[in-house]
């Protein structure tokens, strides 16, 4: 038997078992009749290794609902493999977790920003993922793959998987249009709201919206005194900084704030459930790309199966449309849809120009100093 004729007997007992017309059990014993006969290697790794289940964190609520409906449940009925799902409210959160962990205990993570993955790099927590056990991954904005690779050595650790931005949301019952447009991030000083005021207790987004309060770029900050101050003010005229999508949502729902940051999906969602909620991105607002990041460790030829599994287009479209981010597929490779282009943030030219991702030297250069000084700040200093 050739090697050419082995691949098509591999890829036809792959296709009955995903069609279902036989089971795991009976397509591993095939499979590995098959390589013991020809001594060779399946390219089906991920299965003949016996693996039960893969852990993925996320960020919960809406977010973890798409993935579970779209994808997990499905992914799982179709491989046997388990998707344990775990959930945090920041990066920051979930990467002490990682630290704190043994080698393997967490695989997949939905990461945001390039940043995370360079801190990731940086920390020697990054995978090599097979791309060819990732075909799907053609379908993907390249430009949006590409970002990552300078960072490991032409290589990556993830695949590239939602992008949004992290706009300013208000109650137009307290908030017309006309005085967000004429305010911008800085309603969010605005002392006519106190107390009906809240933001993210994160400290990137803390000083990116400071620096947009007073006017700087918020990758290249010239006066970070002032930014201090600006983040004070807010701080002093909130209702409270919230930490997760489900408490951002809530706030907002029940009138208990009338304006904030928040997460363009997110705020799609409270309009979907009827909640007239404004939201504009302001100028140089905060754009940012979600990633399936693989850590060092984990099942790899299983872990690429499922993010192969999820950029498949009829799963990643379907995930996009219950979490309201658009998805990381290329609009002029991939048919989205009616309802994706509507969602904020969506770019129909797959060329993401119109957004203002963050500067990744720029951001982990002053992580150290700023997270520690946002610390202090939030604690009142």
């Amino acid at each position: 038997m050739t090697k050419i004729d082995n691949t098509t007997r591999y890829e036809r007992l792959r296709e009955r078992y995903m069609n279902g017309d036989i089971d795991r059990r009976s397509f591993l014993g095939l499979i590995g009749a098959a390589g013991a006969a020809y001594g060779l290697v399946t390219p089906y790794r991920a299965l003949a290794q016996d693996v039960t289940q893969v852990r993925f964190d996320g960020w919960g609520g809406v977010v973890s609902e798409a993935f579970r409906k779209h994808a997990f449940d499905p992914y799982t009925a179709k491989t046997g493999i388990e998707v344990v799902d775990g959930t945090f409210g920041g990066g920051d959160e979930y990467l002490s977790r990682v630290k704190a962990s043994q080698p393997g205990e967490y695989n997949i993570a939905h990461l945001s920003g390039v940043f995370d993955y360079a801190r990731y790099a940086g920390l020697g927590l990054t995978s090599e993922l097979n791309e060819a056990n990732i075909p799907n991954l053609e379908y993907v904005i390249k430009k949006l793959v590409d970002v990552y690779r300078p960072i490991t050595d032409g290589k990556i650790s993830c695949v590239p998987y939602d992008y949004g931005t992290t706009g300013i949301a208000y109650n137009r019952k307290f908030i017309s249009d006309e005085e967000m447009q004429e305010k911008g991030a800085k309603v969010l000083i605005d002392e006519a709201y106190k107390g009906k005021i809240a933001g993210w207790g994160d400290w990137r987004t803390r000083i990116w919206f400071g620096a947009l309060q007073t006017g700087q770029d918020p990758n290249n900050a010239s006066d970070m005194d002032a930014v201090w101050e600006a983040i004070r003010a807010h701080r002093d005229l909130s209702l409270k900084y919230w930490t997760s999508g489900a408490e951002l949502m809530s706030l907002l729902a029940e009138e208990e704030i009338y304006v904030t940051e928040g997460w363009s999906g997110r705020i799609y969602a409270l309009q979907e459930q009827g909640h007239d909620i404004g939201y504009m991105d302001p100028p140089n607002g905060y754009g940012w790309q979600e990633c399936l990041f693989v850590l060092k460790g984990s099942p790899m030829e299983a872990c690429e199966e499922l993010l192969n599994f999820m950029l498949a287009p009829e799963t990643s479209i379907a995930v996009a449309e219950g979490q309201n981010y658009p998805p990381a597929l290329d609009p002029q490779k991939v048919e989205l849809g009616a309802k994706i282009p509507t969602l904020p943030a969506f770019d129909p030219t797959g060329t993401l120009e119109g957004l203002t991702f963050a500067d990744p030297t720029y951001w982990n250069g002053h992580e150290a100093e700023w997270s520690k000084t946002f610390g202090r700040v939030q604690k009142g200093y």
